[in-house]
This record gives structure tokens, sequence and C-alpha cells, in this order.
């Protein structure tokens, strides 16, 4: 699938805007601060219904401006992203509005690399499982209707847990009927969590090689209890009392992520190293949901090419150019690197757009 036209209005920084793409890969360059990055986010929104940079819709208004809208075009479908002051976000797809958000997700897949992706190793656990979530829900609808199931009945124990031990009062029956759902839907969770797992260590293992040139020897596994839930959670049932929260069951997992000798990437990694490992995990990503849903996400390549090499930056490109990815939108700073870099690959259809500040788009080559 791919994005053919885009159109803002009242988004971030921009007024008004408005573009056609090309479905091989499309490059905006320009200085810092000058909305590239906002570019990426408005299409990220018509995947997610949502940014990737702030959680606070409204903030993401235009200032002075009363909503903002974002278009897209893809083919024959139609998706639009519009928030007015006040009133609900509203997603529609080809013109019908949904009832609920989340039935949108996995119908424009799509992945993004970014600095951001940063947290995926120096952040906490929940960071880690959100990307798990991120990917597997991207691939299986179902299974995000569990997690937000499994979501809900988490908060309401622990809330429950809470009055409780301020009440000085204990109701079995109360916890064990909140229990149960998490029992029910976690279960589905946790086996979703495996199976992933089980499939994505090869991508991301064939991924580092390439990137690293078999220079060393990486590791993920997913860190989570095993057992029947309902029954960790008796087990679990004095210290969730007196923590007055649910100390286990999914939300506890984590990733954990190792470099030569067992060495956790977080600690002994360099920052090529990291940089490296971050790569390998987007670009599997991408796979993991190309296989699983037989449609190649959009990817979104966002200001990566800090810290690599020129050689490195010309192999990564000459990747996803390729026939392996799909469309590909990607931001850097140096005009002349990217033209450069497309120079030595003729062949391959790109455009390359010119971000200024204002919101100003202009496109300055296009090889189709």
């Amino acid at each position: 699938m791919t994005l053919d036209h885009l159109k803002l209005s009242n988004f971030k920084n921009y007024t008004e805007a408005e573009l056609d793409l090309c479905g091989n890969v499309n490059c905006f360059v320009g200085n810092n601060g000058v909305g590239k990055t906002n570019l990426l986010d408005a299409v990220y929104y018509l995947s997610f219904c949502k940014s990737c940079l702030n959680p606070i819709d409204s903030q993401n208004i235009r200032s002075g401006e009363d909503f903002f809208a974002i278009h897209g075009t893809y083919g024959d479908v139609r998706v639009s992203c519009v928030l007015k002051r006040g009133q609900p976000k509203q997603m529609k797809y080809n013109k019908k509005v949904y009832r609920a958000l989340a039935d949108h997700i996995g119908r424009i897949p799509l992945v993004m690399v970014s600095p951001a992706d940063q947290t995926l190793i120096s952040g906490g656990s929940e960071c880690r499982r959100k990307f798990v979530d991120g990917v597997v829900s991207q691939a299986d609808p179902g299974y995000l209707s569990h997690l937000l199931q499994y979501t809900k009945a988490l908060e309401q124990r622990n809330r429950l847990l809470k009055q409780m031990y301020d009440n000085r009062v204990w109701d079995e029956s109360a916890v064990l009927l909140w229990d149960e759902q998490l029992a029910r839907h976690g279960e589905f969770i946790s086996a979703g969590r495996h199976q992933f797992i089980k499939a994505f260590k090869p991508l991301f293992n064939d991924y580092y090689s390439w990137i690293s040139d078999n220079s060393e020897q990486v590791s993920i596994e997913l860190e989570s209890r095993t057992g029947d839930l309902q029954e960790l959670l008796m087990e679990a049932r004095q210290a969730d009392r007196y923590a007055q929260y649910t100390t286990v069951g999914p939300h506890k997992d984590d990733l954990s992520f190792v470099i030569s000798h067992d060495m956790p990437v977080r600690r002994f990694g360099s920052q090529g190293q990291q940089k490296t490992f971050l790569l390998a995990l987007k670009l599997a990503q991408f796979e993991y949901i190309y296989k699983a849903c037989g449609v190649k996400p959009i990817l979104l390549l966002d200001d990566i090419f800090d810290k690599l090499d020129i050689v490195r930056v010309k192999q990564l490109v000459q990747l996803v150019a390729g026939d392996r990815f799909g469309q590909v939108l990607l931001t850097d700073t140096q005009p002349g690197r990217v033209e450069a870099i497309f120079d030595e690959l003729p062949n391959v259809a790109h455009k390359i757009f010119t971000v200024e500040a204002g919101g100003k788009i202009s496109l300055l080559k296009g090889v189709i």
C-alpha cells in the first residue's frame, strides 16, 4: 500500500500543504526545525490515529486555529483524520467514520524509525512492551482487542486493591472477578507475544548481521513468567494486597537485548552498536508485518543517518529502495548527501523535496 497524495490543514507548523508522492523513495531535506518530521508525523496519524511525538492531540493544532485536518489517498482508499477543539477526534476510511479508533489499526501498515527509538534500549520495560504490542496489533486485530480489555481489567483490579487497602477491608470474591478477566485476556496476550518472538528473532538476527557485516553476535529474548495466570495471581495475592497493585501478569513482561557474551546492549553496546541494534529491530518489524499481513508497510525514516558513515548510509538506502521494501519517506538535513546517493542509484524511482521555514515544500528533483 502506498500513499499517493497527502494534504494538511493547520497541522503543527503547516497552514496548508499538499504534495504528490512517488511509490518508492521520498526524501524531505532541510534545516532542523522547519517541519520535516511533522510531515512524517502526519502520515503516522493516518495509520495509528495519533501522533508519534505528542500524545495530546489538541497541541498538534496550529497555534491560533480551531482544527487540524490530515487527508491521505492510497490508491482507491481515502483516509482522513480531523480534530476540532473541544470535540472528539474523527477518523474516516473512504468517508466512513469509525466508531472506535482501534478498528483502524492495521488497515494502513506502517513502520517508523526515528531517534526516539533509543528509548527501546535506554527506557523502561513499558517502552519495549509497547514495541511488541504495536507490531503484533498491526498483524492481528484480535490481539489488540484482548490487550485493550486486559488493560481495562488491570486498571479496575489495581483501583480495587488500593480502595480495599485504604478502607482496611478485603473482598476475595471481588478480586477473583478481576483475576478471571485478567487470566482470560492475559493468556491470549502471552501466547501472542511468545509466537511473535519466535518468528521475529531470526528476522532480527538476519538484519543485524547484514548491517554489522557479521561483526558480533546479538540476541533478543522475551522475559515473561510462565504458568497459568490465574494461579500466578493467586500465589501473588498477599504481595498484591500490600503493594496495592497487581505484581504479576503480561504487564510485567520485558525484552532483553544482549550483545556478545550475554552483555546488555544498554550498558555495554557502543553508540554504533546500539544504532545498528535499533535499525535491525525496525527492519525486522517491517518484515514481520509484511509476512503476517501480505502488505508492505510504509516505512518512515526520520533523521536516522546520524552516526552512520556514508558507506553504511548508501547501503541502507540501497536496501530500502529495493524490491524487498515498499514506499519509503525519509528526512535528512543534508540535501547534497541525499542527491549524491541517488546519483549513484540512477534507476531508483525517487522524489526529493526541500522543506523551508514556514512550511514551504518544493520538489527539488524527481526520477520516476
